[in-house]
């Protein structure tokens, strides 16, 4: 069982990769091979909108020919057993770079028919983990992940989202403006809750390898 994870935020040891890592852990607890990839390391663009991959006669079709450093990694998403993906929020959504990989691998296996079908060869278990400050979980930024969720269910045949607030953006907050957050209330709630989003990651992973040894 292979399971691919994907890092949108631009730190490699900070709140999201942790909690990516907490998850390929608990798939690597029952057996699987694990991958955990940082999207900032890649050169890449979004869709550059050639349809190259509805092209029905192409060599492409189903495939993106946007030739980069994401080339290999779409290649390697053919042969996975489960995916996941994890962003911090910017600007009330994942980071840019996520949402332009998410782009490039969803368009090619989306269908052009009244069900919008998919060309994905299997089903397999998706997830995305969104780190956050606690205030923005309320601004009402559900619908958006709700549409992610509903995509790459239909993609590639389910899909859960966790979601982990009161992460931390800064090692000391009195150095920054930032004063809608409070220092002293992030360090506690992080402390109390931290623990709690590593264990809920670790089992996402558990559950993902269990259900393809299933």
């Amino acid at each position: 069982m292979k399971l691919l994870a994907f890092n949108g935020s631009p730190k490699k040891d900070w709140n999201t990769a942790t909690l990516l890592q907490k998850a390929l852990e608990g798939a690597a607890s029952h057996g699987a091979e694990t991958n955990l990839i940082h999207l900032y390391n890649l050169n890449f663009k979004g869709c550059v909108s050639c349809f190259a991959c509805k092209l029905k006669a192409g060599k492409g079709y189903r495939n993106c020919a946007y030739k980069d450093d994401l080339t290999p990694i779409l290649e390697e998403v053919e042969h996975a057993d489960a995916l996941i993906f994890g962003s911090p929020i910017y600007l009330g959504t994942a980071t840019g770079i996520m949402k332009s990989f998410l782009e490039r691998l969803i368009f090619p296996y989306l269908i052009y028919d009244t069900q919008y079908s998919t060309l994905f060869k299997k089903k397999i278990q998706t997830g995305f983990i969104y780190t956050m400050e606690s205030r923005l979980r309320v601004v009402g930024y559900d619908q958006q992940f709700s549409t992610t969720e509903m995509l790459m269910a239909k993609i590639f045949g389910a899909s859960e989202s966790l979601f982990a607030t009161d992460t931390y953006q800064f090692d000391d907050y009195s150095k920054y403006m930032s004063t809608s957050f409070s220092d002293e209330e992030n360090v506690a709630n992080r402390r109390k809750e931290s623990p709690i989003d590593c264990k809920n990651s670790f089992q996402m992973g558990v559950r993902f390898a269990a259900a393809y040894r299933v």
